[in-house]
């Protein structure tokens, strides 16, 4: 996250255009957009997803492991330790999992220091 301003939830933005121009000097691209401009080409559509593929497999993935983690709360076992698992992993695309997870983060440590201070209570 260093060098880059963070106000919002998107990543730096990748438009079409920036990857149709790519090939603007590839005659053949240019004629089968031409004669089938309802069907893009496949390597600009390949490319198009392949730069922004990561992203939606990242969500899927922190989503599907944050769900995990919500079943097995009330449920035995660690759920809330798969449930921060999945924000870790939302955490490396999307800026409000970040903010969770640090709020998160600095709640556990206040609990740990909470308990650790206290004293047993003689008898």
């Amino acid at each position: 996250m260093a060098g880059r301003e963070v106000w919002g939830d998107d990543p730096e933005e990748r438009e079409a255009e920036a990857t149709v121009s790519e090939f603007d000097s590839d005659a053949e691209v240019q004629r089968k957009w031409h004669e089938h401009p309802a069907i893009a080409p496949f390597r600009v559509v390949a490319r198009f997803i392949g730069r922004n593929g990561r992203r939606i497999l990242v969500t899927i993935a922190g989503t599907v492991v944050v769900l995990v983690g919500l079943v097995l709360v009330p449920l035995p076992g660690p759920g809330w330790l798969i449930v921060f698992g999945g924000l870790a992993i939302l955490a490396t695309e999307y800026v409000w999992a970040q903010r969770l997870l640090g709020y998160a983060r600095r709640r556990v440590g206040q609990a740990k220091d909470a308990i650790l201070r206290k004293k047993p209570e003689e008898s």
